[in-house]
Parts: C-alpha cells; sequence; structure tokens
C-alpha cells in the first residue's frame, strides 16, 4: 500500500501573510481566490475594489454576486474576532447597501459567533452574513494551501420557511428551491466538472466556467413552461462579440443550435439553449434536470477553453 502523507496545519498565519492589508487583503482579491471562497460559500464573487471608502473608513474588500449585482463586502482580520471588527461589519453593509457580508478571521470568539448567527435569524432573507475561518494546511513540503470553513452562516431553508408562514413566500419559491436541491444533488453525484451551490427559491441556478465575466445559468419558468441552460455574461460585450465571431463553430461543436441574445440596452449577454417542459409537474423534474445538466455540461466544454483565451 502506498504511504499517506500526513496533513499539517500551518498556525503562523503572518508567516505567510505579514501585513493583513498589503498581503492577505491583495491575495484575497485576485479572481481565482475570490472563486475559492466563493465556491465555499456557495455565490459567485466578483470584485469591484479593495480599500472602498464608507465615510472615514474603508471596507477592505467590495465586490457583486455574480447574475445579480447585489453588493458584497469582505473584512478580513488575521487575528480573533473581536467587537471593533464586528461594528465595522455592519457599518460597512449599512454604507454600501450590502446584501451579503463575509467577515473573515483567524479564530472565532464564541460571543462573536453567538452575535452572527443572532443577526442571521434576526434579518430578512436579503442579508446574509458569513463568518468564516481562514486556514493554511500542508503535506510534508509540498506547497501551503488556504483553506476557508465556515463558522456561521445564513440558514436559508429557516429564513424560507419563516417566509412561507408569514403569508410572503409564495408555492413558487417553494417548488424552485425544492427543484434546485435535487440539481444539486445530481451535481454532487454525477457532474464533477462543477462545484454544486446552495439552492435558493429563485428561478435560476448558477455554476462556475473558469471565469468572473461569464458563468453558466440554468433556469427555469414555471409560467411559460421553459427551461433553459445558458452561458451568461454579466458585463462583457467585447466578449459575447469575440464569441459570437465563433458562432457557426461552436454551433457543429456542440450539435444544435443556441439564441445569442446582446442586450444591447443592457450590461448582460446570453447564448441560451431553451426547451418547452412543465416544471410543475413534478413527475418531469428527472427528464427535465437530466436536459440542463446535459447541455450546462456540453457548453462548459465548448465555451470554457475559448472564455479563458479571451481572458
Amino acid at each position: 500500500m502506498e504511504k499517506l502523507g500526513k496533513l499539517e496545519k500551518v498556525k503562523d498565519l503572518r508567516s505567510i501573510w505579514p501585513h493583513e492589508a498589503n498581503d492577505f487583503t491583495k491575495w484575497l482579491a485576485r479572481e481565482e481566490n475570490l472563486a475559492t471562497l466563493g465556491d465555499e460559500i456557495g455565490i459567485d464573487i466578483e470584485l469591484r475594489s479593495t480599500e472602498a471608502k464608507t465615510g472615514s473608513f474603508s471596507t477592505d474588500i467590495l465586490a457583486v454576486e455574480a447574475n445579480t449585482d447585489n453588493k458584497i463586502i469582505i473584512e478580513n482580520q488575521l487575528e480573533h474576532t473581536d467587537h471593533d471588527h464586528l461594528g465595522k461589519i455592519i457599518t460597512y453593509a449599512s454604507g454600501h447597501d450590502a446584501k451579503t457580508i463575509i467577515w473573515i478571521v483567524r479564530e472565532t470568539r464564541e460571543e462573536h459567533r453567538q452575535a452572527i448567527d443572532w443577526l442571521n435569524e434576526h434579518t430578512d432573507d436579503e442579508i446574509n452574513i458569513f463568518l468564516c475561518r481562514i486556514e493554511l494546511w500542508r503535506i510534508g513540503d509540498s506547497a501551503i494551501a488556504p483553506k476557508f470553513q465556515i463558522i456561521s452562516s445564513p440558514n436559508k431553508w429557516t429564513k424560507t420557511i419563516k417566509r412561507s408562514l408569514d403569508n410572503e413566500m409564495t408555492s413558487t419559491k417553494m417548488l424552485q428551491y425544492n427543484y434546485w436541491a435535487k440539481v444539486k444533488d445530481e451535481i454532487d453525484k454525477n457532474y464533477p466538472i462543477f462545484n454544486s451551490r446552495k439552492p435558493y427559491g429563485q428561478n435560476w441556478y448558477d455554476l462556475a466556467i473558469g471565469s468572473s465575466l461569464a458563468h453558466i445559468s440554468l433556469t427555469i419558468n414555471t409560467q411559460k413552461s421553459e427551461i433553459k441552460s445558458q452561458i451568461w455574461i454579466s458585463d462583457s460585450k467585447p466578449l459575447f462579440d469575440y464569441l459570437y465571431e465563433s458562432k457557426q463553430e461552436i454551433e457543429s461543436e456542440l450539435g444544435f443550435e443556441l439564441n445569442w441574445g446582446r442586450l444591447d440596452n443592457k450590461k448582460a449577454s446570453y447564448i441560451s439553449i431553451v426547451k418547452t417542459m412543465n416544471v410543475r409537474d413534478e413527475s418531469n423534474w428527472s427528464s427535465i434536470i437530466d436536459w440542463q445538466l446535459d447541455k450546462a455540461s456540453r457548453l462548459y466544454d465548448v465555451f470554457s477553453d475559448r472564455i479563458k483565451k479571451f481572458n
């Protein structure tokens, strides 16, 4: 039997990131590292700026959630949590009207974990607060690898149920949540090319494609009985035009035609394939999910390298 290495924790984060702002924040702001954080949390994070001003204070990282443009603030603390930073994340979130707050720390004090849990329980489902521990690990003399560990997070299912009890949550939202939960299970079992996301009560479910400029978006429309798998380009007409130049070649590789929507009056663009199916009938879910994920995996195979080449 091959000898296995021993996983060892690097206890001194400052040995890798001596300065919080100059080293850790700059490291985290890189696209691949925000993607790693986003994979752990379950959202696509797109950088907007570092040291973004809020009055006389500066937010470590200001970002947005892909496909929604909801603002995200990230506050870094390579120490134990403290009252000062707890106050800062609330101040920064209000100053930027952020929907998602991410507080990254070395260690968590119990009273601060309880405070984040309390905030998540007593805010509506538009506000999401994550308390994350950053760790470093290595095996023998291997390169050091970072790991984000979620300590406290919003309980989406609890908030979904709470809204339904308040007659604010529609049956459609509940259907969407349950549908995407099954999509997530199928991805985890049979589609290793994708990192699954947490399901929400909404009509879309996003999958990373290896670029902050675009992602794969699955959508369901219960009113039109319509489902889609598509490439969603957040804010880059040059990328859409670059891909459109290879339209015939791309569709030939895929084996099916696509709908190309440049959307000249909007920031976003899309490249989609659409099918008519009744999503409200749960007996159809297995075939709908098979269709969507098959098309999504083929879109990934054909588009991912082209998009990376454009980058």
